[in-house]
């Protein structure tokens, strides 16, 4: 019931308070216009936040470990370094560049996961902290799930981009991944005209794979915890109505029903989300080392 009546004080209709929850603390005012040098201020300190909360998790558990019987959470860590370094050998070969390619897998699925777990905190949390300390008169929008800002998992899924681009020049070498951009996928030919034409055709298609590959990377994650956000709004508004009417009572309750249910399976989702990024980064890399 906390949405409804934060709503209710704000004198808010159902769509401005999910519009208003929907809005980043930024650097300047949103103006509508595409602007790279405003900043998502929330985005940024929680995605900081959470990775260095992460790698000190990791450092802790790191500096405990013990050669007898581990205790739950150094084999919760051992089960996840297990799973991460079957994947990593299953897709990049290179026993070398799995030296770094292996931790940045770990590093990017605790990552991501604890991002993802933010949407399960309740939603006006953080909204009725700032108004009980007074910062609400200063601080009028604040999102807590850095994923679902389309901003940070672009940003993600252009750094593992740069990852990629430094393996194709690394293990092909700079003239090798040059002749590869103008002969992949449609080959050459030994006609200097042709070789031209598909040169300038196996260039666009190398443009475009890393365009889309480096995209939809980050938009697969954002679309899934955007739309989780916006059901957890949706969900907590049911009972808007009120206890007045036997209908109130019946939104009331699927209220706390769906609530319920909807954080269960969101279980699922923050952990596969976080899996799949993980994946994608090691398939990506894994493709910078084939030669075609």
């Amino acid at each position: 019931m906390a949405a409804e009546e934060n709503a209710a004080q704000q004198g808010l209709t159902a769509g401005e308070y999910i519009g208003h929850h929907l809005t980043h603390l930024q650097t300047q005012k949103q103006t509508g216009v595409i602007d790279f040098s405003v900043l998502n201020l929330d985005s940024l300190f929680w995605s900081v936040l959470l990775g260095v909360l992460g790698l000190f998790f990791m450092w802790r558990v790191a500096r405990s470990v013990t050669s007898g019987v581990p205790g739950r959470m150094q084999a919760a860590v051992e089960i996840l370094l297990e799973m991460v370094d079957t994947q990593a050998k299953s897709i990049v070969h290179n026993a070398e560049s799995r030296k770094f390619v292996g931790p940045l897998a770990l590093t990017v699925f605790i990552w991501v996961f604890l991002m993802n777990s933010m949407d399960f905190l309740p939603v006006d949390l953080f909204h009725m902290i700032l108004s009980v300390t007074g910062l609400d008169h200063s601080i009028h929008y604040f999102r807590v799930v850095p994923t679902a800002d389309l901003s940070t998992t672009l940003g993600m899924s252009s750094a593992v981009l740069l990852v990629c681009l430094y393996y194709n020049i690394k293990i092909k070498g700079m003239g090798g991944w040059a002749h590869e951009l103008v002969t992949a996928p449609f080959g050459t030919s030994k006609n200097p005209i042709f070789a031209l034409i598909l040169g300038v055709l196996n260039l666009g298609m190398q443009l475009i794979e890393f365009t889309a590959k480096t995209v939809s990377h980050g938009m697969r994650l954002f679309g899934n915890m955007y739309a989780g956000e916006l059901v957890f709004m949706l969900i907590a508004l049911m009972g808007a109505v009120g206890f007045g009417s036997a209908t109130g009572i019946a939104l009331w309750f699927g209220h706390v029903v769906a609530g319920t249910g909807w954080a269960l399976f969101h279980i699922l989702i923050v952990a596969l989300q976080a899996f799949i990024f993980m994946m994608l980064t090691l398939v990506y890399v894994g493709q910078a080392h084939d030669h075609h």
